[in-house]
């Protein structure tokens, strides 16, 4: 697997447990958490929008 850029979210802040996110060079998402960074999800940018678009309360 090449390497990632891997992002940490701002709503991470200095907390202990993080979030990242990174872009593969296939286009798909990929997430993971500090206290597990070798468990990565992965997902397409539209199922990702959608996914934030309802639990941020939009329509």
């Amino acid at each position: 697997m090449p390497q990632l850029d891997w992002q940490k979210s701002t709503f991470s802040e200095d907390q202990a447990n993080c979030l990242y996110i990174a872009t593969a060079p296939d286009g798909t998402i990929r997430l993971r958490e500090s206290d597990t960074p070798d468990t990565i999800l992965t997902t397409a940018p539209g199922p990702l929008a959608a996914l934030l678009k309802a639990l941020s309360g939009e329509r």
